[in-house]
């Protein structure tokens, strides 16, 4: 006979339009396996991306029936960290929770860098893991590990579900948690006869879920907002600086009106590129290591500095103790942790961004407004300076291309498009010549995992179908992966791969040669570069090369018309660099590789530094040897 259970409550929406009490619901014998597929429809999923193995299967088999009834569907990828990378390209794109299955053992540890990948760029998915029966947990079993304490630095929480009864709870639990506050990844790993097991299944619905303890601050302290407007309104050379969690909040606009408002120059981190168009003269592009010389001078010189959902990551800072060393510093970040962690900011303000963003603006309005339109006219004209005297650089060469002259032509060509990216020089090349808008530039950027560009731009792909999507590789990191493009001949997702193919694991080549004296260890790839046109049609995927200038435009062309997958393989000068480059230990300021300024541009004579008495290139600003200003 079957029970009758209240259902646990309903979801926001429905209390809003209804003021009927909670109806009761008629439990169904259901298994794990059902619960787990019910649960995740209710969710709204519409795309998993996995790989089956024993400890899964019966998910596998519920999953069967669930793609029979059409309400999703599911990618087959080759290689489990492909699943990963695609579900987090999923998510970066829309917003939403991306979701990926991996059978026990060797399937589970497969997952670990993308669910790393996803931790340390704050990104919303849901891992579902087979594990052994329940019984054989800890004893070694065919096919077990511990993926729960693998995983326990790298998810924002995790779950081993040990009764089918909890399946509904603790998925609306997961869901809850990935993303809202910081979002994140949460593990849930299945036992095997979990899956099986029949119940008494009665569904949880999204939105219903109560967590004690677990209650993110969105709105910021009304007196930390006053004070970050004091500040504001004082400021002679604020700079805004934007990280990823800008894009996570959508606070694109609210940054918009607050820079023009002030007339404050805005920065990005990696992770925020696309929080503020880079079209518009406030912009000054990304800062950091690879970042413009103009964003890198503005955070040296700034009198206050905003920061906006970013971390003061250290590839951003350099030399934390001399990073905005003479500016006050505005902090805003949901993640309280994040709040002084690496910079005591003068006023921290825990909120969501866009929350304490518009809070702020409408008290500015509220007050009258009472900032000064040329209070920053003089710090303007001297960030305008900066960018006339150190461009970003496209180099050209008659007989080779420049990677840079690649990229400038892409975008060019595909302006609307989601570029995704691997890691390397060609990343860093992308960030700095790609206008993306928000959400549109997905990079791996904390942990830096190479092989990561195909399966998000595969995932992103699946999510907006109507869109261009573009993966920029590198000829080192599209091996990492490569086995993907059968995943997309399968399913017929028309991504476009370009390969940056210098022969080389570029960046390692680039730190090789400037700070381990020119020894190549292990960095060449070109003795076993395989033959990427040949490999792409053996995948069933249409495979370009090309090599010269005159074939750039053309082929890109060619690229995105074609309906399908396209694999183009541009090869280009072997040993370019990615300037400028801040070295490790230095200050932003003290950058390497900047065009020559007008005033010494007439100059061919070697520098020879003060300091150190090294000899300089009569177009170098900071000695690469010690750091002194020449």
């Amino acid at each position: 006979m079957r029970k009758v259970l209240p259902v646990p409550s309903q979801t926001v929406a429905a209390r809003q339009t209804s003021s009927l009490p909670p109806q009761p619901v008629a439990a169904v014998q259901a298994t794990g396996a059902f619960a787990l597929m019910d649960s995740l429809r209710r969710h709204g999923v519409k795309h998993i991306f996995g790989y089956p193995g024993g400890a899964i299967l019966p998910i596998y088999d519920e999953l069967y029936r669930a793609e029979e009834a059409g309400f999703l569907k599911h990618i087959l990828v080759r290689h489990e960290q492909g699943a990963a990378h695609a579900a987090d390209g999923y998510a970066r794109a829309t917003g939403q929770v991306g979701v990926c299955f991996g059978t026990s053992g060797p399937g589970a540890t497969n997952l670990v860098t993308g669910i790393a990948t996803a931790q340390m760029d704050s990104i919303p998915m849901v891992i579902i893991t087979g594990q052994v029966n329940r019984a054989a947990i800890g004893s070694d079993a065919f096919q077990e590990t511990d993926i729960y304490g693998i995983t326990l630095p790298i998810v924002k929480h995790s779950y081993v579900v040990r009764d089918p009864a909890d399946m509904a709870q603790i998925v609306a639990e997961a869901f809850h948690i990935a993303s809202t506050g910081r979002p994140g990844p949460v593990l849930i790993d299945i036992p095997k006869d979990v899956g099986l097991e029949t119940f008494d299944y009665v569904p949880v619905e999204p939105g219903s879920v109560k967590l004690p303890g677990y209650k993110p601050t969105v709105k910021g302290n009304p007196r930390q907002v006053i004070q970050a407007l004091k500040l504001i309104r004082q400021a002679k050379r604020p700079l805004l600086y934007a990280g990823g969690g800008a894009i996570t909040s959508g606070a694109h606009s609210e940054i918009k009106e607050l820079a023009e408002r002030y007339g404050i120059p805005v920065t990005t981190t990696l992770m925020g590129i696309g929080a503020f168009d880079e079209h518009h003269p406030l912009s000054v592009g990304m800062l950091g290591m690879h970042g413009t010389a103009y964003a890198n001078f503005a955070v040296t010189e700034c009198d206050l500095l905003i920061a906006i959902g970013a971390r003061f990551d250290d590839r951003v800072t350099g030399k934390l103790d001399e990073f905005a060393c003479r500016a006050k510093v505005i902090h805003i970040d949901i993640d309280p942790a994040e709040v002084g962690k690496n910079r005591t900011p003068n006023v921290p303000i825990v909120g969501d961004v866009r929350q304490v963003l518009i809070d702020l603006l409408q008290r500015d309005t509220e007050d009258g407004n009472l900032s000064e339109p040329s209070q920053t006219k003089e710090w303007l004209q001297r960030i305008d300076r900066w960018k006339r005297d150190y461009p970003l650089v496209v180099p050209t060469y008659p007989d080779c291309l420049s990677p840079q002259q690649v990229i400038v032509e892409i975008n060019r060509q595909a302006p609307h498009a989601y570029y995704t990216t691997d890691v390397g020089q060609h990343q860093m090349w992308a960030a700095q010549f790609l206008k993306n808008g928000p959400r549109r530039w997905i990079s791996s950027a904390g942990l830096g995992t190479m092989g990561y560009g195909m399966p998000a731009a595969m995932g992103a792909k699946v999510a907006l179908s109507d869109e261009e999507v573009i993966c920029i590789s590198g000829d080192a990191s599209f091996q990492m992966n490569l086995q993907e493009l059968g995943t997309l001949a399968q399913y017929g997702i028309n991504v476009k791969t370009v390969i940056i193919n210098n022969g080389w694991q570029g960046m390692v080549r680039q730190w090789q040669q400037a700070f381990y004296g020119e020894r190549y260890s292990n960095s060449n790839m070109q003795p076993s570069m395989p033959d990427f046109v040949k490999l792409a049609d053996a995948f069933g995927v249409k495979g370009m090369v090309i090599r010269h200038p005159d074939e750039l435009e053309g082929a890109i062309a060619e690229m995105l018309a074609h309906n399908g997958p396209v694999l183009l393989d541009v090869q280009v000068k072997r040993d370019e660099n990615c300037y400028p480059m801040v070295a490790p230990g230095k200050s932003n300021a003290q950058m390497v590789g900047l065009p020559k300024p007008p005033e010494v541009a007439q100059s061919a004579e070697p520098i020879i530094c003060a300091s150190c008495g090294a000899t300089n290139a009569p177009n170098n600003r900071f000695c690469p040897e010690c750091g002194t200003k020449l």
